[in-house]
């Protein structure tokens, strides 16, 4: 059976990304969990992830002889891989889209990931607001998800970006764990994109997992010196 190997659910936002997807679609797969010590050469985690990834990172999807990280390479292979899937949208121009907010995605919101790092076990409101207040550059990405989210909505009909589940909701999941953890202002209908995807089966079951972790790792919250 193919493996995904993933970091620390409470932290690791690109690991959600590929794991959401295989469990909200269905595909079954073996889950390679390689907590995070420290991310120097000679740590437990970098030896683990370079026998299978020679960057050294996760996620990784290992298929028999082949092995694919990023996580746009892995859903890209996975949509090939089990086309019956639908996990892109099957409209050409839908399909365009999607992979269009991938990659913005992918390549950027550097504020918020940074500002907000993904820690789905804490809630974080006071520091939202702080974030919210001092941050410009915060604000603007959000407001670029805003006006996306919308744009996709009001396009496709819901419930989903695209309608139907896809890679796209899937690549955005962290985004929402992120606006919860520090309760950033959100439109109504935003919100309610938010809660519906924290509401997938898959969602649920990360979030699961990351709340059963025991990890506190200082170098992965900057905002606390315990976990409460």
């Amino acid at each position: 059976m193919a493996q995904l190997y993933i970091g620390n659910k409470n932290y690791s936002s690109w690991s959600m990304r590929p794991w959401v997807l295989l469990k909200q679609a269905g595909i079954p797969f073996e889950e390679v969990i390689v907590r995070f010590d420290s991310f120097a050469a000679d740590s437990r985690f970098k030896a683990a992830v370079n026998a299978v990834n020679p960057v050294g990172k996760v996620p990784v999807w290992v298929d028999g002889d082949l092995a694919v990280w990023d996580t746009l390479a892995i859903a890209e292979t996975l949509a090939e891989q089990f086309p019956g899937k639908n996990l892109w949208p099957s409209d050409p121009a839908a399909r365009a889209r999607a992979r269009s907010v991938c990659a913005e995605m992918h390549a950027g919101f550097s504020a918020l990931r940074s500002h907000c790092p993904m820690n789905i076990e804490a809630h974080l409101p006071q520091v939202g607001e702080r974030i919210w207040r001092d941050q410009s550059a915060v604000r603007a990405d959000v407001a670029r998800l805003v006006q996306m989210w919308t744009a996709l909505l009001e396009t496709h009909g819901g419930p989903l970006l695209f309608g139907d589940f896809s890679i796209a909701d899937a690549y955005f999941a962290p985004i929402c764990m992120r606006l919860t953890t520090y309760a950033l202002p959100l439109p109504v209908h935003i919100q309610a994109y938010v809660d519906r995807v924290t509401a997938l089966p898959g969602v649920q079951a990360w979030i699961a997992d990351a709340l059963a972790e025991a990890d506190f790792l200082d170098f992965e919250e900057p905002y606390r010196v315990a976990r409460t």
